[in-house]
């Protein structure tokens, strides 16, 4: 595939940017027989563009010059998300929708890590997919558990369900989990993409399981809601910690414009659904009125060409199956652990770190109930007592 260069199409004037509410409730995919990964696509730009949301309000607190081309950008955003979120069916339930946003973090953390240049980066989300791997065997569990569903019925063959590294045992003190990030002088600009991307995606998947955790009745189901939240949050707290905090708000901004034109070409180039790709095809050109609308404040305030931030990039993100390279990390990488900001390849681990795990497992592990005595196999828990009668 070619290069995308962030500055040979202007796109869409903001001015022009328009919906109706029509255009924010389209019809909504289906569960089964909708291809997943359209289903991937579509968790991953929800959750890029309410990070732009986030961001965009972040730098409305510390300037007020830039308080309206701000505004002006969150609203066509605010609907963008709008339109994409409600993509997601009724015929979703809560945990499917849950067992969705784990595929969508383990298939592209996967991606993300086999295309990072950097390898320290690299390194950390092939540390973070493991994890993420994790909880979709222990959600898989409550699934069965609580709906008698197959989780495979979501994930339709793309991702395996098995254990990665333990839930219990990724509980680790705050210090070690920031990482060194990258140096905004030096760093491939599809590092600061990267970054900027997997960091919205846990946000997202952090924001929803504390919103969907306290309405389950099931006590359980309550507990690992409120315990894989927690390491979305560190992940968060790791994902975040990569990107230069010397970076200026304007620069941060421009990154994130990038981030989605990327992100929404990579969705134009693999989308199989007509109809959403005539959406992606329109977000595009909308984010690429917006990245021009930022790369001419990055000119007039900083004084800065958006070129030495930005640079033509290659390959595109793959919306695929990542199952031989997850395997692969599982069979090599799942004893690695965290100290600070390296990672350990023997399972050592700070005193900090042992600590805070004992104090928060003292009273049991809900990833390790939820999931006692579950293997999964095709059809779930009730099939396979029915075959054994």
């Amino acid at each position: 595939m070619a290069n995308i260069d962030f500055f040979s199409a202007k796109g869409c004037p903001l001015a022009q940017q328009r919906f109706t509410w029509k255009d924010l409730n389209p019809k909504p995919i289906s569960k089964l027989d909708d291809d997943a990964f359209t289903r991937v696509r579509i968790i991953l730009m929800n959750g890029l563009e309410i990070d732009a949301l986030r961001l965009k309000h972040l730098i409305a607190r510390f300037n007020g010059d830039l308080r309206v081309p701000l505004a002006e950008v969150r609203r066509i955003e605010h609907h963008q998300a709008t339109t994409i979120n409600w993509m997601i069916g009724a015929d979703h339930s809560p945990i499917e929708t849950t067992i969705a946003y784990e595929q969508v973090a383990i298939e592209v953390t996967a991606a993300v890590a086999q295309n990072e240049p950097d390898p320290y980066l690299a390194q950390a989300y092939r540390f973070g997919l493991l994890e993420d791997f994790d909880h979709l065997y222990r959600y898989s569990a409550l699934l069965d558990r609580l709906e008698g569903k197959d989780a495979n019925n979501i994930l339709q063959g793309y991702t395996d369900i098995v254990p990665g590294r333990p839930t219990m045992l990724e509980h680790r003190a705050p210090i070690d989990d920031v990482r060194a990030p990258y140096d905004r002088t030096a760093a491939a600009t599809l590092s600061k993409i990267h970054a900027a991307m997997i960091t919205a995606a846990e946000y997202q998947t952090h924001d929803y399981y504390m919103n969907i955790g306290p309405l389950f009745a099931d006590p359980v189901a309550r507990e690992l809601y409120a315990e894989i939240a927690s390491i979305e949050e560190q992940h968060v707290t790791q994902y975040g910690s990569l990107e230069d905090p010397n970076e200026s708000f304007l620069e941060k901004w421009l990154i994130h414009e990038a981030t989605e034109v990327y992100a929404y070409h990579s969705c134009v180039e693999q989308e199989s659904h007509p109809r959403i790709k005539a959406i992606w095809e329109r977000f595009l050109d909308y984010e690429l009125g917006h990245l021009n609308l930022v790369s001419r404040l990055f000119k007039d305030i900083e004084r800065r060409d958006p070129a030495e931030v930005l640079t033509a990039v290659s390959p595109m993100l793959p919306f695929k199956s990542q199952r031989p390279f997850v395997r692969d990390v599982l069979e090599k990488e799942v004893g690695y652990r965290a100290v600070g900001t390296q990672f350990t390849t023997d399972g050592s681990e700070s005193e900090a770190t042992l600590a805070y795990r004992q104090a928060m497992n003292a009273k049991g592990s809900p990833s390790q109930a939820v999931s006692a005595g579950y293997r999964w196999a095709p059809g779930t828990e009730l099939s396979r007592k029915v075959a054994n009668y």
